[in-house]
């Protein structure tokens, strides 16, 4: 597969319209909206540099690589097990799991052999890896795409406008780039996370009063 239809086939994946349902989860982001911990473009910016560097942006980049690395169905179930013992909130269980399932089910139906329900990281690995898909190239686009998704949450919620909504992805797209290079080899007994406050704002999210977003 040339570098071109790769492209193009990662912007196809990984589009707002791809069908994995992106766009109803915030990864925890409302309830620190509600909470006021974020309140301005700058905040979402410090709050997703952290996520990426430190939290479950980094952990999907390694997952990402290790299921991009596997050679049969097998090994990349095994990765996934992994994937699901490591999320640390069921509401962020349901967002990877519910995405990833789609993701396959989608991409099996279009461009074949049938993925088997894989978490969303290590689904968007696995199917790169089939289809011949340069890994630091997919890793950066999901990374860019998850990062999207959640400025797109944020644009509503803070509420922020368009503008600097995409100034935030902007000025975090070298920051992908760099870890989705940073992580490949890395192996998995790395994935950890010090992003306590994402984390307990994914576990408290189910019991806000007032929400839109599935997580």
């Amino acid at each position: 597969m040339t570098t071109d239809l790769s492209i193009l086939t990662l912007s196809q994946w990984l589009s707002p319209a791809y069908p994995v349902g992106a766009f109803a989860y915030s990864h925890g982001l409302e309830t620190a909206i509600q909470y006021g911990t974020i309140q301005t473009a700058a905040d979402v910016q410090d709050w997703l540099r952290d996520l990426l560097a430190f939290g479950s942006g980094r952990n999907d980049c390694i997952l990402f690589h290790a299921a991009y690395a596997c050679e049969t169905d097998h090994a990349a179930i095994a990765v996934d097990a992994v994937a699901r013992a490591n999320v640390p909130a069921a509401e962020r269980l349901r967002e990877t799991a519910l995405q990833g399932a789609a993701f396959c089910k989608t991409t099996s139906a279009i461009s074949g052999p049938p993925l088997p329900e894989l978490t969303y990281p290590v689904a968007v690995g696995y199917g790169a890896k089939r289809l011949d898909i340069p890994a630091p190239l997919a890793a950066a686009m999901y990374l860019q795409a998850f990062t999207s998704t959640l400025i797109s949450a944020a644009v509503r919620l803070v509420p922020l406008g368009q503008t600097e909504g995409q100034a935030v992805l902007s000025a975090l797209s070298p920051l992908c780039h760099q870890i989705a290079n940073d992580t490949d080899n890395t192996p998995l007994d790395n994935l950890q996370s010090s992003c306590f406050l994402s984390d307990i704002a994914a576990m408290t999210h189910e019991t806000l009063d007032h929400r839109i977003f599935r997580s």
